[in-house]
Formats: structure tokens, sequence, C-alpha cells
């Protein structure tokens, strides 16, 4: 965990304990080849560290479980088969370079990749089984037109042509894991989430998640989306800007006050060299108040953590 996650961490810790609510803590692990052995019992060991707790995770149980998405793979494909049964998903038979060589002329890449050009969107039933006997297909959903409307806490009123700027978009993989945007849907709506606070690179697939809701009955959270940390070099923060994780600043004697003294100064919330704990910024926090835009982090910054 580095600090650009360390900090959305912890302004959604505050949003959550400034309203006198709960944290729930998700893992999501859905694509297991790209676990890390380890990495979940270390990232929950660093939050811990900094001060942070939560009321449901997988470690300390809970009404709404499982915490771990990988625990919950047959509601995904139950809500697949939702989407099947409405008529709002499709079989798509389409490799990653095949949907770029048809959108690379008329359509620059979205957030995801290049806008799907729809290829399998009127594939006809009786050709669907056939391919589907040598392959298996991933699952779209059927994008309508038009802008899906929005206001997210911190950006203001939102639009998005998800039709237009992305196309019909996968839920299921063709391996069998739920797509992003899909599980955390069906997690925030079945684990009752009121508000999410996530990295604003993530703005551009609320439209996605919220047609999701839509599509399945549920309430879709609110949500808050903060800018990233960035390097000195308007770059997304990594470890050649002096950035070190989270844990290597512990293992070589940080304190953790010092560390979240940072990050409230990163974020308008105390002045430099502060020295605090998560619990001192409760009061008075308004998540409104927070810089929309990107944040800079000097690499001397982090260098003086461990002096």
């Amino acid at each position: 965990m580095h600090l650009g996650n360390a900090r959305t961490a912890l302004l959604a810790w505050l949003s959550a304990r400034a309203a006198g609510g709960e944290v729930l803590l998700r893992v999501e692990d859905a694509d297991r080849p790209r676990v890390r052995a380890g990495a979940e019992a270390r990232i929950l060991d660093e939050l811990r560290w900094l001060g942070l707790d939560w009321d449901e995770g997988p470690d300390v149980g809970g009404p709404l479980g499982p915490y771990r998405q990988s625990e919950r793979l047959p509601r995904y494909a139950a809500a697949v088969a939702r989407l099947r049964e409405a008529g709002l998903v499709y079989p798509c038979f389409c490799s990653r370079a095949e949907i770029a060589a048809a959108a690379r002329a008329p359509h620059g890449p979205g957030d995801e990749g290049p806008r799907y050009p729809g290829t399998c969107a009127a594939l006809a039933a009786a050709e669907a089984r056939v391919r589907a006997a040598t392959r298996a297909p991933a699952w779209r959903f059927r994008a309508a037109p038009g802008p899906v409307a929005f206001v997210d806490r911190l950006h203001g009123p939102q639009a998005v042509d998800v039709a237009a700027a992305t196309g019909d978009f996968v839920v299921m993989r063709a391996d069998g894991v739920p797509a992003y945007q899909l599980a955390v849907a069906v997690d925030d709506a079945e684990m009752g989430v009121t508000e999410v606070v996530r990295g604003d690179d993530l703005l551009p697939s609320t439209a996605r998640q919220l047609l999701l809701h839509r599509a399945l009955g549920s309430t879709p959270p609110a949500t808050a989306h903060v800018g990233l940390v960035v390097g000195a070099d308007g770059e997304r923060l990594a470890k050649r800007h002096g950035a070190l994780p989270v844990g290597e600043l512990r293992d070589r004697g940080a304190d953790p006050a010092a560390v979240v003294g940072l990050l409230a100064a990163l974020s308008g919330l105390a002045p430099a060299g502060a020295r605090l704990l998560p619990r001192d910024l409760v009061p008075g926090f308004v998540l409104e108040r927070l810089p929309r835009g990107a944040v800079s982090l000097k690499a001397s910054t982090v260098a003086s953590l461990l002096r």
C-alpha cells in the first residue's frame, strides 16, 4: 500500500466517522491469479498501524459477509443470470486484439481500453451457440445511448454517455471472473453501502455502475472521488518519486502519527509537519472541503518521515 492508497483510505474513514457511520472493509480479490500471497494481511496490518479501524470486514466478521469477493462469486453469477433473463447482456467472443483493431480508427481509447464497437451485439442465438462450443464468451451489458447523470460529492454534477464513451461493457469475463463494475455494484447493494470514497481515476466508471444498479433494481451509494497523490512530475505516485510503501516506512521506523500528519497536510486538514492520529481529524471534518485536484508529494517530504 503506497501513500496515495493510504490517503484515500484515511479520507474514506474520516467521512464515515465524522457522519457517525460505520466502516466496512471489503477485499476485492475476485481476480485470483493477480492476488499476491500475504497481501491482504499486510494491507490490513498497515491500515491498523496508521490508526484506522473498521466495523465489519474479513478479519472481524459481521452480518453482511463474506467480505472477500473471491468468496462471493456465486452472487455475481446470479446477477449475470438475472441480466441475461432480462435481455440486458449478451455473449461476446471478441478478443482484446480484435476490439482494438476494430475501434482504432473511429474511436479513441476509453478509460478501460478502446470503445467496444458492438461486434457481437446483434449476433444470432444460433451462431452464439456454435461459437460457445469452442470458445467461452464474455458477457457484455447493453448500454443504452444517452447521458447517465449523477452528482459526485466533490466534483458536483456529472453526465456520462456510456454508450458513446465506452460502448457495451463487460460484466463477466470469459474465464468467469466478474468485472469490477459488476462486483462492486452487487456488493454495495447487498452490503447496504451508502457512501463510497475512492480515487478520481474511478470517476468515469460510476456511470456504468449506476446502469447496473438500475438494471438490478438496487439503490446506488453516494460517491466522492478524491484527487490522486502524484509525484513532482505530475505522474501517478510511484517508488521512483521516493514514495516508499507504507509497510516500508513502518519497517524503517517512521512514526505513524507523522505519516497520518503528512496525509492530512496533503488534504488541507493539517499544517505541514503535523503529527496526528486519524481520530484527531474527525471533529470538524467536512468531505466537501477537500481539494478536488491531484496533490503533489515530493521525495524530500517522504524522506523527512524517516529522520
